[in-house]
């Protein structure tokens, strides 16, 4: 468990925290442990439990879904972390499109983190860039394993499960995109969402798949204008003209932006 005075052992980076911060997770850590019921009557009740940072993802991640229901294709989501927004798209899609078994929810990630970070995502002043940028930032090699878990339980919950609907990607970039698309030549992708984070890899995901998007489709930006991961932008801006593209955001949401493709 974290502490306030050890906050080393969460995802959260340390250079944007305030120790407030640390206190609520500790504080809602504790209170979920100790409040009544199943772990699934807990879960049945989310929101008693999740922070709104977290319910803001969620929201942002539905909004974003309704604006692609009527385009064709999958959703890739480059870095997947421990899949919360894989899932979430996952579910959305079962919720508002059951009958939909072409769109699959494709994610992207090492699961072992950053395979390295490249100069673009050190520009800037250093004391603003997050911990996180460094060989192996983010790494979480029991997700992987865990995430196939979900998505087998997630398969006992929806109609036409003989049709896969989530597909998890691990390994290099570089080499795991090639591969699925020489696998997969058929994909067409209403939602690229790109949230590797760091330089290389988000240039390769934009040089793989914005090709494939069809007009009315989106591609999301988890951290455009991010001084603490200035990769993205810069990937984003060598590889696509952005003066081009409506770039729009949400006003509960600080870090998610997304553009139509054609609009």
């Amino acid at each position: 468990m974290s502490t306030v005075n050890d906050p080393s052992p969460t995802m959260h980076d340390p250079r944007t925290q305030a120790l407030g911060d640390y206190a609520y997770r500790e504080a809602l850590e504790n209170y979920v442990r100790e409040s009544p019921g199943t772990f699934t009557e807990k879960m049945e009740n989310f929101t008693k439990y999740v922070p709104r940072q977290n319910l803001a993802r969620f929201l942002a991640r539905y909004e974003i879904f309704k604006r692609i229901m009527d385009v064709q294709g999958s959703i890739v989501e480059c870095g997947v972390l421990f899949g919360g927004g894989l899932m979430s798209f996952a579910n959305l899609s079962t919720i508002l499109e059951p009958y939909n078994f072409q769109r699959r929810i494709i994610g992207f990630d090492t699961f072992s983190g950053f395979p390295e970070v490249a100069a673009e995502d050190t520009k800037g002043a250093p004391e603003r860039k997050s911990a996180h940028l460094k060989a192996g930032g983010f790494s979480a090699p029991a997700a992987y394993e865990d995430i196939l878990r979900a998505i087998s339980v997630f398969d006992m919950n929806r109609l036409l499960s003989h049709f896969p609907k989530v597909d998890v990607v691990k390994g290099d970039f570089a080499e795991t995109s090639v591969r699925y698309l020489e696998e997969h030549p058929h994909l067409v992708i209403s939602c690229l969402y790109l949230d590797f984070d760091i330089y290389t890899p988000t240039k390769l995901a934009i040089e793989c798949f914005f090709s494939r998007i069809p007009k009315g489709g989106i591609v999301v930006f988890d951290e455009l204008n991010e001084e603490a991961f200035p990769g993205e932008s810069i990937a984003v801006m060598e590889s696509l003209k952005l003066n081009e593209l409506s770039v729009r955001r949400f006003p509960f949401e600080p870090r998610i932006s997304y553009a139509i493709i054609g609009v």
